[in-house]
């Protein structure tokens, strides 16, 4: 058993201060939520199941671009955010959750790497190992037997 909220056309969900996304573009179902909770579980729906279509989303380009560049399991083939929420026993406790999450993966996928530049060791870094390893071969030789 579940059911959608109607949305509130008029509120945005901020993701950065330029970017925003209209509520009417966030879908959110309420279902029963799994695990403990005693009789509450059984009655009472919780859980949010958010889903978000970024291919259709009002979103600029690069932002959708990049989100289904981005490797993350709650991305379907279709180009569909969906996010479970139901760490939470009320209701908008895990609607709040799930546009929190919403926020934080598009947020992710706007990140850029820093690209890793390989780096050569030192040539005191070089020295001092190869002293070391000098220094244990000498201990290991003075472990020996002594022959006479």
């Amino acid at each position: 058993m579940s059911y959608s909220e109607p949305t509130n056309t008029s509120a945005m969900l901020m993701i950065s201060n330029q970017v925003g996304i209209p509520a009417n573009e966030i879908e959110m179902n309420f279902i029963r939520a799994q695990g403990k909770g005693g009789q509450n579980v059984n009655k009472v729906s919780t859980a949010v199941h958010l889903r978000f279509n970024i291919k259709t989303s009002s979103l600029p380009a690069i932002y959708k671009e990049r989100l289904l560049k981005y490797k993350d399991h709650h991305i379907t083939a279709e180009g569909i955010l969906v996010i479970k929420a139901q760490s939470f026993r009320t209701q908008d406790k895990n609607k709040e959750d799930a546009r929190q999450r919403l926020i934080d993966i598009i947020q992710k996928s706007m990140l850029i790497k820093k690209k890793r530049r390989p780096t050569k060791p030192t040539r005191g870094s070089q020295r001092r190992r190869m002293d070391s390893k000098t220094k244990q071969g000498k201990q290991k030789t003075l472990r020996r037997k002594v022959e006479y």
